[in-house]
């Protein structure tokens, strides 16, 4: 597996805001200035020749997508029905509008989807990155349906994050469908596209960013990973740290059974006491 792993929140900010503690409260401010253009231009280059397809994730850090309060946050049935609008329960206080207005999607998750965009080119050559397919075809065949398009989204302050096209059924939203799907872990990457041309090495990628997406306000981290997978997945240190520690524990208590065995072996039982070989039977 080929992976490409950039850091750039802390980079994708003015020069002039100090890389200190104390001046995360201009991050703040930048990121919530409206005014103020968030385009950032980062250079990339490609260790190893990679292989298409080629995926491209955000990976956020400090993000409790697996809060109780958050995860109850929606209303499935609103998703898959149009006249289910107003099945808000849960979604407070992202439910109505300030004149009573169903929200459609409701709930914290959906408000808060995830808005950074990436555009990728070499040597001034546009590289698409394909954002079809991106989310379980379960989702795009049932849990979200085509008859229902976003109604009042993101149309109240303050603005969580991605806004939706309000002519696009729900069901063709897979930025969406994909960050609806919360992450078990504060630290998660979603996938964002697919590059379905091969990139040989020292290859230079030019990505513009707009950084968009408020992680200053947590202390949280963003980054931009290009990787390729393999039949069993992508790259993944922790699960193989894990079966290396749990193979290397189970051989010494292998060991130490057969040791155990070879000083004070346990004794044989008596075939005599089995039911068939008594009394005759």
């Amino acid at each position: 597996v080929v992976e490409i792993v950039d850091r750039y929140d802390d980079a994708c900010v003015p020069a002039e805001i100090p890389d200190q503690d104390e001046a995360n409260e201009l991050r703040i401010g930048f990121i919530r200035d409206d005014r103020t253009d968030k385009t950032c231009i980062r250079n990339i280059t490609v260790p190893r020749r990679m292989k298409s397809p080629i995926f491209v994730y955000y990976q956020l850090y400090n993000f409790y997508q697996n809060h109780r309060r958050y995860v109850r946050s929606k209303n499935e049935e609103q998703y898959t029905s149009p006249s289910a609008a107003h099945a808000t329960a849960h979604c407070d206080p992202e439910s109505v509008t300030p004149n009573g207005q169903p929200i459609v999607p409701c709930g914290l998750i959906a408000w808060s989807l995830f808005n950074d965009t990436y555009a990728l080119s070499i040597n001034g050559a546009h590289l698409n990155i394909n954002k079809k397919g991106i989310s379980w075809e379960s989702d795009r065949r049932h849990k979200f349906s085509s008859h229902v398009y976003p109604n009042n989204f993101q149309s109240k302050t303050p603005i969580g994050g991605a806004k939706l096209d309000p002519h696009i059924p729900l069901s063709q939203q897979e930025d969406l469908q994909v960050w609806m799907r919360t992450a078990a872990l504060p630290n998660f990457r979603k996938l964002y596209g697919r590059i379905e041309t091969d990139l040989e090495a020292d290859n230079v990628i030019r990505v513009e960013i707009q950084n968009n997406y408020n992680t200053y306000t947590f202390n949280g981290k963003k980054e931009l990973v290009i990787s390729t997978t393999t039949w069993i997945g992508g790259k993944n240190d922790f699960l193989g740290r894990v079966y290396i520690v749990v193979g290397g524990v189970s051989l010494l208590i292998a060991a130490a059974y057969i040791v155990m065995h070879i000083i004070c072996p346990r004794p044989l039982g008596d075939p005599a006491y089995l039911s068939w070989n008594r009394n005759g039977g």
